[in-house]
């Protein structure tokens, strides 16, 4: 009976209950050495934990951080989906069709070992310093990602699964259907959640680097102008969004992928 209870509390529930003290400690303890080595240690550039945190709030509730998030989120939002359009398909593809992927693999690999900060003066001198090149960036960091990902969940179908239908009769298209897409999800879902916090990256590099726009741009200004305070709450919130997204990616993984867990839990009874 107590098995069947724990199956039912639904997981988000449960990571959160079993997690939730540990996080509070650890985020005291980081708090407290901060606070203590600003103090002790720490000078202009450095500032308290609590001087960063007031500078945070007072963030808030500036128009000028609101205008730097918008900009920098349309260059996230348009360069991300453009992963997920582009990255999904060909990851499962590739997974399939292990012709086609001896033809692509040198470029795929290409994207995951190349310093991605080395191609933004390229893309800026091909696109220009507007959205398309911030676009293309983010675009660039994340659907390597989101590709590997999705070729490898197809890859980790089990085979004997396909020759079953095919032995019932089952055509190409029911065994993407039935079997190759749904195998494929959680490994899908979990390049999207690692593909959003590079996206995230992506979108503060190019920013930093050569568009002086947006989010980077605010903080290229407080470090010019040494206001560390500022500059300490401007990166605490970019950390912030980027934890809330993840978190967002992360339960539609737990929604998509209930029926994955529902077998596992089965198989282990």
């Amino acid at each position: 009976m107590t098995l069947h209870r724990r199956i039912l509390i639904p997981l988000p529930r449960r990571i959160l209950r079993a997690d939730l003290p540990y996080q509070l400690l650890t985020f005291a303890l980081f708090a407290t050495a901060w606070e203590l080595y600003a103090r002790e240690r720490g000078g202009l550039l450095l500032p308290t934990f609590t001087e960063t945190a007031r500078a945070t709030v007072a963030l808030l509730g500036e128009a000028e951080l609101w205008r730097a998030l918008y900009v920098s989120n349309q260059a996230l939002v348009l360069g991300f989906a453009l992963a997920l359009v582009l990255g999904v398909p060909a990851g499962i593809v590739l997974g399939r069709f292990r012709r086609l992927e001896r033809y692509a693999d040198v470029y795929v690999n290409i994207l995951l070992v190349t310093p991605m900060a080395a191609i933004i003066p390229l893309l800026v001198m091909s696109m220009g310093v507007g959205t398309a090149s911030r676009v293309a960036l983010v675009t660039v960091f994340s659907v390597v990602m989101v590709l590997v990902n999705s070729r490898a969940g197809v890859r980790q179908v089990d085979p004997s699964l396909i020759e079953m239908a095919r032995s019932f009769g089952a055509g190409e298209r029911q065994i993407w259907a039935r079997i190759l897409l749904p195998g494929a999800l959680p490994a899908v879902m979990t390049g999207v959640r690692l593909g959003l916090g590079r996206a995230v990256t992506g979108m503060v590099v190019v920013e930093l680097l050569m568009v002086s726009d947006g989010i980077g741009g605010l903080i290229l200004t407080y470090r010019g102008l040494l206001k560390a305070p500022l500059l300490y709450g401007t990166i605490v919130i970019i950390l912030v969004e980027a934890l809330l997204l993840i978190s967002v990616a992360r339960w539609g993984e737990h929604k998509l992928t209930r029926w994955a867990r529902t077998q596992t839990a089965g198989g282990a009874r």
